[in-house]
């Protein structure tokens, strides 16, 4: 358990003893992690469907119904269910970690204080029979997918370490901002059109010129037109602003991240070296003796973890199965061919071709009626690539081997894709002509 916590850049302060190391394994299984994650998705979700929910089929007000309201306890027991889980979830990672090691455990006491408020919150809302405004519980959804991800944390513990950079460059911006809002008052004395002037009062000023970080144009083109010479102002407070100030602040916060990241893989890795270790120090200090079945079954377990190791090590290639060894000549000859990636770069054009030939057709009937277009060309043309595609599959597999050819994600997506594309053309074929069953089709 050592080993496998260095593995997966885990703490290993937790307890070792029989009960515990059987409830760590238990915790960190892939049906638990699967559920946490999933009710950690269902409690983010519920905002899409609680009151007020804005989950209608179009966004346009013209023709949108009314949002369905769920009833007051549909959304409440769910709630309940999630906060049952994490409630297990934080007992069984603080009775893992210790009495001495939760306390220096910042996440987890806040974890528990926010499963306090929520679950107040959501007694006070069943109090109310669901009328009351304000939901405190909805905020603090977020935190239960903070508290359960490693990069999120670190993300939020590098913004934490740049905070003081950003705050002194902010700053700098804002001395700049107000300076040049100065200079600005002072300059455009005269009224820039026939209404009133462009840089009235103080706080007006400061509005027109913080678009300039963004949209300058709209501000600098009226003053430009009164006079050119006033474009030196705008160009010496874009450069300042936008060219210095603003590459300052994106460079401290690129510099900030990506120092403290780099520190926290080394973190990582210096973790895993020391379960490592320690786990091969608890083999070594047993005592020595003579070759027995003992001894053999310790090497075993030696052996099993250096493979363990190796799996998981991220620097280690993946080894992908063999291909299948023909005796046949011409089978050999097929499977270099058809095994080669320039067969794959093949795929690429004729996948870039059959995109291309689909925009033409489509700008070539943009201006006609639908019921003045013929469909049967770009049938054909789909017909035609859907059938490469199936043949392009085929003859891979027929050289790779089906294991080796679904060791490769590429191929996976290629090939889902193609079978996806086939059953469409098939319903489509059916469909249109009613080959198969007449009258299938509901007529447009």
């Amino acid at each position: 358990d050592l080993f496998a916590s260095c593995l997966q850049y885990r703490s290993i302060n937790h307890r070792v003893d029989s009960k515990s190391l059987w409830l760590y394994r238990w915790y960190y299984s892939r049906t638990c992690q699967w559920i946490l994650s999933l009710t950690i998705t269902v409690i983010l979700a519920l905002a899409f469907i609680e009151e007020p929910s804005s989950l209608t089929v179009t966004s346009d007000v013209r023709y949108r119904l009314p949002a369905w309201n769920p009833p007051c306890g549909l959304t409440e027991s769910i709630e309940l269910l999630c906060f049952l889980v994490f409630v297990v979830d934080v007992s069984v990672k603080s009775y893992l970690i210790g009495w001495k090691e939760f306390w220096k455990n910042k996440w987890l006491m806040a974890y528990i204080l926010t499963l306090i408020v929520s679950l107040t919150d959501w007694i006070v809302s069943l109090s109310f029979f669901c009328k009351e405004s304000v939901r405190i519980r909805r905020i603090l959804r977020p935190f239960f997918l903070l508290q359960n991800s490693s990069m999120m944390k670190k993300t939020l513990k590098s913004i934490n370490s740049t905070l003081p950079e950003m705050a002194s460059v902010v700053l700098l911006l804002a001395v700049h901002l107000s300076l040049f809002t100065m200079f600005a008052m002072l300059l455009f004395i005269l009224p820039i059109a026939k209404s009133s002037l462009m840089f009235p009062l103080c706080i007006s000023s400061i509005k027109v010129l913080f678009p300039i970080f963004v949209k300058f144009d709209t501000v600098m083109i009226p003053a430009y037109s009164k006079n050119r010479a006033y474009s030196i102002f705008f160009i010496l407070f874009t450069v300042l602003g936008n060219l210095f100030l603003m590459n300052l602040l994106t460079a401290i916060i690129y510099n900030q991240f990506r120092g403290y990241l780099l520190k926290s893989v080394q973190s990582s890795l210096f973790r895993r070296r020391l379960g490592i270790r320690a786990a091969f120090e608890v083999l070594s200090s047993l005592k020595e003796t003579p070759a027995n079945g003992e001894c053999f079954l310790n090497y075993f377990i030696i052996i099993k973890m250096l493979m363990l190791y190796d799996s998981a090590n991220p620097l280690c290639s993946f080894q992908h199965p063999p291909s299948p060894e023909y005796q046949s000549h011409f089978m050999q000859k097929m499977q270099f061919a058809f095994g080669h990636p320039y067969f794959g770069y093949l795929g690429n054009v004729v996948a870039l071709a059959n995109i291309i030939s689909i925009c033409v057709v489509l700008v070539m009937d943009a201006d006609k009626q639908p019921s003045e277009r013929d469909d049967f060309f770009l049938g054909a043309i789909n017909c035609f690539f859907i059938l490469y595609y199936l043949l392009e599959m085929l003859l891979k597999i027929l050289a790779m081997g089906l294991k080796r050819y679904l060791s490769y994600p590429s191929n996976r997506f290629d090939g889902l894709l193609t079978v996806i594309l086939l059953v469409l053309e098939i319903c489509n074929f059916c469909c249109v002509w009613n080959f198969l069953y007449p009258g299938w089709c509901v007529p447009l």
